[in-house]
C-alpha cells in the first residue's frame, strides 16, 4: 500500500505537464482516466482521492461530492467553471480552482486571425472554392490596418489583443465597465454604443454574468456601424445568435465570426446546429479559442500548482468559491492547522482556546472570510496530543480540519 499523504484523479486528458505540478510540493499518487467518465465510473474512482483535476465536461454536484468524502479540492484544468457546484463544494470545505489566465495569448490570436479572414473575406472565398468556384476579387476585401477594432471587455484576453492589433496598424478602442489603463495607443471609450457605433470590428471579452447576457441584443448589434463584423470567441449567451442571424441576413452585418454558442454539444460526436451555419460569411469553430498545445501546458501547470499548495500548504489564493489565504511555507517544528468554518461569530477564539489547552503556541494565524464561509489557518509550535484534529473537528462551525506538517527542525 502506498504511503503517499495524498493521491489525484485526473480526467478528460489533463496535460502531462500537471504531473511534476502536483508533485511540486510533494508526493502524490496520480491517476489519469482519458475521457469524461459516466457517473458510476467517476465515483468508483475518486474513492481515496485527495483532489480531482477535470475539464469543461465533467460536472460535479452534490450526487459527486457524497460519493468523495475524502475529496479535498476540485481543479478545474480549464477557464470556466459553470460544471461544479461550487457552493456545494464551499459547504463542504472543497476550494475550487480554475486557470483563469493561461489561455489569454491563444484566444487573443484567434481573434486576431479571424479580424483578418473576415476582413479579406476569406470564408466566402473558402465556401466558394471547395466547391469548385474562384473567386479572385479584391471587392469587398480589406487590409487590417487603419481600421477600427473595438473590443468590449478589456482585461487579460483585451489588452494582449490590443497590443496585437495596435502592431498591425489598427485604430483600437475599448469599452470596459471599470477604469481601465489603456495599452499602447488604444482609446476608452464612453459607453458601449459609442464604440459599437465607430468600429469596423466589433469583439466581445467580457465574462458571462446577468449583466452580460444577451450583452449584443437585436438592439445593440442594429446600433453597430453598418458593413462591421461582430466576434464572440467568450461566452456563448453574450449575443443573441437569432439577432445576428437576422443582422446578417439584410447585410446589415458584413460578417461573424463565433466560438462559443448557447447550446453546445455535450459529447464527442452530438449534432451541432446554429441559425448561423446558412451563412458564408461567418466563421464557426468548435470552442477552441483555447485549444493550443501551449494553452493547454499552462492550463496543466496552472490549476495543478494551486492544488498542490493548498494540500501542503493550505494556501486558498485565486480559488473561486472560497476565502483567499496564502499563508506561505510552514516553518520548520511548526504544525498548520487548517480549517474551513460556518462564518460566524466566536470561532476563531474557540480554535484559540482549543490549541492553548493541548499546550501548543499559535505562533501565526491567519483568516479570511465570506459570506458563507471561514477560512483560518494557524501555525502552532509544540506537541499536539493523538485526538487534536478530532477536538478541532469538533468545534463548534468547523467543516473539516487538516493538520499539516512543517519541515523538521535541522
Amino acid at each position: 500500500m502506498s504511503t503517499t499523504p495524498f493521491s489525484a484523479l485526473l480526467v478528460e486528458n489533463v496535460h502531462p505537464d500537471a504531473d511534476s505540478a502536483l508533485t511540486s510540493y510533494g508526493p502524490m499518487d496520480i491517476t489519469r482516466m482519458a475521457g469524461s467518465p459516466d457517473v458510476s465510473e467517476l465515483k468508483a474512482a475518486l474513492k481515496g482521492a485527495s483532489v480531482l483535476g477535470i475539464r469543461s465536461r465533467t460536472h460535479i454536484d452534490a450526487d459527486i461530492l457524497d460519493a468523495a468524502p475524502d475529496l479535498q479540492a476540485v481543479g478545474c484544468f480549464c477557464i470556466g467553471t459553470n460544471q461544479v457546484d461550487l457552493a456545494e463544494a464551499a459547504r463542504r470545505g472543497i476550494p475550487v480552482f480554475n486557470a483563469p489566465f493561461a489561455n489569454t495569448r491563444s484566444v487573443a490570436e484567434l481573434t486576431l486571425a479571424s479580424i483578418i479572414m473576415l476582413m479579406r473575406r476569406v470564408p466566402e472565398k473558402m465556401f466558394a472554392i471547395h466547391e469548385g468556384g474562384w473567386l479572385k476579387t479584391a471587392e469587398g476585401s480589406n487590409e487590417v490596418r487603419k481600421k477600427k477594432l473595438g473590443i468590449v471587455g478589456y482585461g487579460n484576453i483585451g489588452t494582449q489583443l490590443s497590443v496585437l492589433a495596435s502592431g498591425l496598424g489598427m485604430h483600437v478602442y475599448f469599452y470596459d465597465v471599470e477604469p481601465k489603463l489603456a495599452h499602447g495607443n488604444a482609446r476608452p471609450m464612453e459607453s458601449l454604443e459609442a464604440l459599437l457605433a465607430e468600429c469596423d470590428v466589433v469583439t466581445l471579452h467580457v465574462p458571462s454574468s446577468a449583466q452580460t447576457r444577451n450583452l449584443m441584443n437585436a438592439q445593440r448589434i442594429r446600433a453597430m456601424k453598418p458593413g462591421s463584423f461582430l466576434i464572440n470567441q467568450a461566452r456563448g449567451d453574450l449575443v443573441d445568435i437569432d439577432a445576428l442571424a437576422a443582422a446578417l441576413e439584410s447585410g446589415h452585418i458584413a460578417g461573424a465570426a463565433v466560438d462559443v454558442f448557447p447550446v453546445e454539444p455535450s459529447a464527442k460526436g452530438d449534432r451541432f446546429e446554429s441559425p448561423l451555419q446558412r451563412f458564408r460569411n461567418v466563421i464557426l469553430t468548435p470552442h477552441i479559442g483555447g485549444s493550443t498545445l501551449e494553452a493547454q501546458a499552462a492550463i496543466g501547470q496552472d490549476s495543478a500548482i494551486k492544488l498542490a499548495k493548498y494540500l501542503y500548504l493550505g494556501s486558498t489564493g485565486h480559488a473561486v468559491n472560497f476565502p483567499q489565504v496564502e499563508p506561505g511555507p510552514i516553518k520548520p517544528g511548526r504544525t498548520r492547522v487548517a480549517v474551513p468554518h460556518i462564518n460566524a461569530p466566536g470561532f476563531l477564539r474557540r480554535l484559540n482556546d482549543a490549541a492553548e489547552k493541548a499546550g501548543a503556541n499559535v505562533a501565526a494565524q491567519f483568516l479570511q472570510t465570506d459570506a458563507e464561509i471561514g477560512y483560518a489557518l494557524a501555525d502552532l509550535e509544540g506537541d499536539l496530543p493523538a485526538d487534536f484534529l478530532d477536538r478541532i473537528n469538533a468545534l463548534d462551525g468547523t467543516i473539516r480540519a487538516r493538520l499539516l506538517p512543517g519541515p523538521a527542525e535541522g
